[in-house]
């Protein structure tokens, strides 16, 4: 599923006549691309629509242009710092304090990965039609799977730019206005309309991994609904999914059994796999091994110590850990967790005793963050300062979902290139689990408080099953328990199950998304985050603020909106505030 295909599609015929030279050698076809001819067959249009897959974790060779969002989600989410130090990736600076303007290069990787991918889905709905050799059932399911990777990237571009055009196959000029009037134009429409033709037309199995199959697609659209409060209608299409849904392996979904099963390559694709961005080792190529997410590893030490080689990036924040605190009872405290720090070894070495936090822990913690004491998969206890590249602006924390375990070094992941990460492990950007916390979110709008706790303490039973262990020994201090008794608001419910998605989809790029859509990422970041974590990481965060009614959106690279001009006039409406 990670081939990349350059194509060429030629509209206008070009007659060249050369009177000098007729040598044979001089008419051969260009090497590594294809023409249109070549491709108006089975076997060229499933390798278009491969190419269109391949897009959803960016454009090759670049990085935070794909869906995993770390940058866009979780950093400016609050959940993890940059990390590594100042002068590395500067441009991701002024993203992380929301001080970003329409010329940065990372924001224009994620403006191009978007509509790189746009443009590969509209390339197969394009050829589609001319391609003769293909059964009508075959035909519809390649249209289905393009509308549904042109409605997964829109909805990547709704997410983060917000006011993007809508392009289809049939749009032959591509300066397509985002605004009509006064107004922005609405995209929401043609969005659900993809996602509904592909959960209306998909297979409930596919053949191969990583294929979106009906459910996937029923999910996106449940998830659309979310985004724009249609509650209704995102609750009938999560019962849905709940009582009837499949993995497209034709498993049934429901949660593994512990939650570090969806976070290795070898149990991936599992019944908790919605849909997953998937990811190789060892196939020649080195941008397919989770490259979105190749510089996020332990920076000091070598390769044989530590997973990855470089570079110190998407350190997890002091917040984030501290949200893993819990009460005497097992449960979270979404109100006091920032009141106490979880003890962190920011101030020794790693050659100077230490003691990890006593008091009681979620265990997911463990599984989403590397800290001092505890096991890191099967590389042994965490080091420490040892495994940081400049603590006092990253922060002591490792990433630890992205990364790999040792024992899978050589067969799904190593260093590659320059010395990178090269890593098996897909990138899933919706879980079984972030079904269930959205389906009780939809429950707990449309009144039924007591389906939605059902739904939470499934996700927190699990929870519960997934100690890490340092032998035959807990690592730390676990209580996680279920909620035992009903909510007596929605007020209380909506707190819990908020809460509940921060620890259950920590670091996977939701963060920030989830905050604009409740309406609360100014009063999250300007009152629980940036006032503390200012301090802790002045040179990376003082004085950092988030503005109401502008930093919800990023701006609209100022290369696009220069590149948009039309009769003297741009076709692309920069973003409020910018």
């Amino acid at each position: 599923m990670k081939k990349r295909i350059v194509i060429i599609l030629s509209t206008i015929g070009l007659t060249v006549v050369i009177y000098s030279c007729k040598k044979a050698f001089l008419d051969q076809p260009p090497q590594g691309v294809y023409d249109l001819a070549s491709l108006t067959n089975k076997k060229g249009i499933d390798g278009m629509l491969i190419n269109a897959y391949a897009t959803l974790d960016g454009i090759q060779g670049q990085q935070n242009g794909g869906a995993s969002n770390w940058l866009w989600g979780s950093i400016r989410g609050g959940e993890a710092y940059k990390g590594t130090e100042p002068s590395d990736m500067s441009e991701a600076n002024p993203i992380m304090r929301f001080e970003l303007t329409p010329s940065n290069g990372q924001m224009n990787n994620k403006w191009n990965g978007i509509w790189d991918g746009v443009g590969a889905a509209n390339q197969v709905l394009s050829v589609l039609p001319n391609v003769k050799d293909l059964t009508a059932a075959d035909a519809k399911q390649i249209e289905a799977e393009a509308k549904f990777i042109r409605a997964f990237q829109l909805f990547e571009g709704k997410k983060a730019f917000g006011n993007v055009p809508f392009i289809d196959e049939k749009v032959k000029d591509f300066k397509q206005a985002n605004f009509s009037g006064a107004a922005y134009v609405n995209i929401w429409p043609q969005i659900e309309s993809d996602l509904q033709f592909a959960y209306a037309n998909l297979d409930e199995t596919k053949q191969h991994k990583g294929r979106v199959n009906k459910w996937a697609a029923a999910a996106f659209l449940a998830k659309a609904y979310m985004f724009q409060n249609k509650f209704t209608e995102a609750k009938a299409l999560f019962d849905a999914i709940i009582t009837n849904g499949k993995n497209s392996q034709g498993q049934k979904y429901q949660l593994t059994a512990t939650y570090q099963t969806n976070f290795r390559a070898l149990t991936e694709n599992n019944t908790e796999t919605v849909f997953s961005i998937q990811a190789s080792y060892g196939d020649g190529a080195n941008t397919n091994g989770n490259y979105d997410n190749t510089l996020n590893y332990p920076h000091n030490g070598s390769a044989n110590d530590k997973p990855g080689a470089c570079c110190g990036f998407f350190q997890p924040s002091q917040n984030m850990v501290n949200a893993f605190r819990t009460s005497v009872l097992g449960l979270p405290l979404p109100t006091t967790y920032n009141d106490l720090d979880v003890t962190s070894d920011e101030t020794v070495t790693s050659l100077q005793p230490f003691t990890p936090y006593a008091g009681t822990l979620d265990p997911r913690l463990d599984w989403t963050v590397g800290r001092r004491g505890i096991p890191y998969y099967d590389w042994g206890i965490h080091p420490g300062r040892d495994w940081i590249r400049k603590v006092d602006y990253g922060g002591p924390y490792s990433p630890k979902k992205n990364t790999y375990y040792k024992a899978d070094i050589g067969t799904l992941a190593g260093t590659v290139g320059w010395g990178f990460a090269n890593n098996a492990l897909n990138y899933t950007p919706m879980r079984f689990a972030d079904v269930l916390l959205l389906a009780a979110e939809a429950e707990i709008e449309v009144g039924s408080l007591e389906v939605a706790r059902t739904y939470i303490n499934m996700v927190r039973t699990r929870a519960a099953n997934s100690p890490v262990m340092n032998g035959a020994a807990t690592a730390a201090n676990y209580l996680c328990n279920t909620y035992a008794v009903p909510f007596v608001s929605k007020a209380e419910a909506q707190t819990a199950v908020r809460f509940e998605r921060r620890l259950e989809l920590g670091m996977e790029g939701h963060r920030f998304f989830d905050l604009v859509r409740w309406g609360v990422a100014d009063v999250f970041l300007n009152t629980e985050y940036f006032p503390k974590e200012g301090t802790r990481r002045v040179e990376a965060l003082g004085g950092s603020n988030f503005t109401k009614g502008k930093h919800e959106l990023l701006p609209i690279p100022e290369f696009a909106v220069t590149n948009s001009i039309k009769d003297g006039a741009p076709t692309l409406k920069q973003n409020p505030g910018y």
